[in-house]
């Protein structure tokens, strides 16, 4: 299992966060004596390794575990506790697992524990099964997972198509409950503000929670000061966009998933692949991840450099005991050197293709809002060219948000005889429910966006990757839309400095404070951004999923001399372009 992120560097008191998670996993696993074997929703596995080590499951009796599938248990542990999530799939492989034990007389106690809670609709299609006399039944709830200092996820990667296109709204519930369970650790949270409607719900969701259930919250001053709920349907644009910063690159290129990259032989050298894990444990890629790629190599240069003069100058002088142990510290941080210079080496094979240049100058004139012809037939050439579908939907999903939709004769062009046709009509339902995402549609009035990128300066023009002075870095020159509108939302006036511009954008906005020990929640004057000296501290909140620039930018945005707040980020998953457009494809056990 990959090596658990430290968190000793969090605003808050994420290790206990993830205590308790690993006290209730221990708790549901003592609740069989004996051996026993662990059957696992492939999609939680990942996300377990980020709360527990192995060696904890092993004291506490899990002999093996396994993934559930549609085969057999292979065990012969008689105890079998799943911890999966409420999906009716799920249920009838677990079904059928129990089913065929039953027909080979195998003997077997089972638990089945739900991910974050029971399931009325799962439990009827095991007693459909015939098999829900035989289970006992709990709840088991590890988020969210703290993956460093400040990014908490929930890694529910279905939201986009649960909420636009099922119309399930369970994923708010989920996330509404563990708000309120982080407000029940670190206090209730005074200031709260949204953009969205998805937001909205999130909010209605909590509050309707607080009076049911009766928060209880912790006396004094509660940790966090503001929490920002943004709906990813506001800003369909940024995670479309090709991230250029390193952490953002290492997840477009090599994929992280979980906290970890899986490395092919070939960049590391080796003769296996190796997965490693991407945290603040790293101090090399802490100091480099929120950096713009096109500094990293010069960075990593003189690092190289500086190490070499020291070992010159410890073989050609004699050092001191003190100048010694520095040199020896150094040596340490050698092998992480060695592979962030692999890693870049790797990257820099695709980001100095002329292709990669050629889309990241489309992607510019696409959130520029001019030249729409020229970008319709650069993604015409993409099509006949058979480049992977998902990166022709990325750039026509920036064309179809920024234009407010595809013409009628594009649009109808595009999608039946362009990308049904060059890659098939087994990809008809994919293309549907891109429409019903709100992702790509057809054109019915006039675009706002070039309102909005003048509005909330957007593109801006002369930025310095190497000193940057403003969030576009990011993506070098374009401003992400959801940070930008968490810099206003931290600025003195708030939304209401730019409320013509809010009212631009889709769904709710909202401000509103929570008072303690009072149901109902009203607008009051909002208190200092510092009470006491500290930096107060914000929750941004992410409804369908961020990216690793964004991170980076509200990293950089937190660094900033004028600013009085330090951010941690709760999302539903952490995503790129990609991985979010697949997530209207993936199927439950995600294989």
């Amino acid at each position: 299992m990959a090596q658990l992120p430290p968190l000793e560097n969090a605003p808050i008191n994420l290790i206990g966060l993830r205590k308790e998670a690993q006290l209730d996993l221990v708790e549901a696993l003592d609740s069989m004596r004996g051996r026993k074997l662990l059957v696992l929703d492939p999609k939680l596995s990942g996300p377990l390794t980020l709360i527990v080590q192995i060696s904890l499951l092993k004291e506490h009796g899990v002999e093996n575990l396994s993934h559930l599938s549609g085969d057999p248990i292979q065990s012969d542990c008689t105890n079998v506790i799943y911890i999966v999530r409420p999906h009716l799939t799920l249920m009838k492989l677990i079904a059928a697992q129990i089913q065929h034990d039953k027909r080979n007389q195998q003997e077997r106690q089972y638990s089945l524990y739900f991910m974050p809670r029971r399931s009325t609709a799962c439990e009827k299609v095991l007693e459909a099964e015939g098999v829900h006399g035989g289970i006992t039944f709990g709840e088991y709830r590890m988020f969210p997972i703290p993956f460093d200092d400040d990014v908490l996820s929930l890694e529910h990667e279905l939201v986009l198509k649960e909420l636009q296109v099922d119309g399930d709204p369970t994923s708010l519930w989920d996330l509404a409950l563990t708000i309120n369970n982080l407000q029940s650790r670190f206090g209730l949270i005074p200031n709260v503000k949204g953009k969205g409607d998805a937001a909205k719900k999130v909010f209605s969701i909590m509050k309707k929670m607080q009076e049911e259930q009766a928060l209880t919250t912790p006396e004094g001053q509660p940790e966090i000061d503001t929490l920002i709920l943004l709906d990813r349907q506001v800003d369909l644009v940024t995670p479309m966009c090709s991230q250029l910063t390193y952490e953002g690159l290492v997840d477009e290129f090599l994929n992280i998933n979980n906290g970890c990259v899986e490395l092919d032989p070939a960049i590391l050298g080796g003769d296996k692949k190796v997965k490693v894990p991407l945290n603040s444990s790293d101090k090399l890629y802490r100091d480099l991840r929120d950096l713009n790629f096109g500094v990293v190599g010069g960075i990593l240069r003189e690092k190289a450099a500086s190490m070499k003069q020291d070992y010159t100058d410890v073989k050609t002088t004699n050092q001191e005991f003190s100048d010694l142990k520095k040199f020896v510290k150094k040596m340490h941080a050698l092998p992480e050197m060695t592979r962030h210079i692999d890693i870049s080496q790797y990257l820099t094979t695709f980001t100095r293709k002329r292709s990669f240049m050629s889309r990241l100058i489309m992607e510019q004139t696409l959130v520029e809002g001019q030249e729409y012809d020229i970008c319709y037939e650069y993604i015409e050439e993409m099509i006949n060219k058979q480049e992977p579908l998902i990166s022709v939907l990325r750039l026509l999903v920036i064309l179809s948000v920024t234009n407010n939709g595809l013409q009628k004769k594009h649009f109808d062009y595009f999608r039946f005889v362009e990308l049904l046709q060059s890659y098939g009509w087994e990809n008809l339902f994919f293309i549907n429910d891109l429409e019903r995402a709100g992702l790509l549609r057809k054109q019915e009035s006039k675009s706002n966006w070039l309102t909005l990128k003048r509005g909330l300066r957007l593109v801006v023009s002369d930025t310095d990757d190497s000193n940057p002075k403003d969030i576009s870095y990011a993506f070098s020159g374009y401003a992400p839309l959801s940070i930008r509108l968490v810099q206003h939302a931290l600025h003195a006036s708030g939304w209401r400095g730019i409320e013509d511009m809010m009212k631009l954008l889709p769904g709710a906005t909202f401000e509103e404070r929570q008072v303690k020990n009072r149901v109902k929640f009203k607008r009051e004057k909002e208190k200092k951004s510092s009470v006491d000296g500290r930096r107060a501290l914000v929750l941004v909140v992410f409804i369908g999923g961020v990216t690793f620039a964004e991170i980076s930018a509200l990293r950089f945005l937190s660094a900033q001399e004028s600013m009085k707040h330090d951010v941690i980020v709760l999302t539903t998953k952490l995503c790129n372009g990609t991985s979010f457009l697949q997530s209207l494809q993936t199927n439950p056990l995600g294989g």
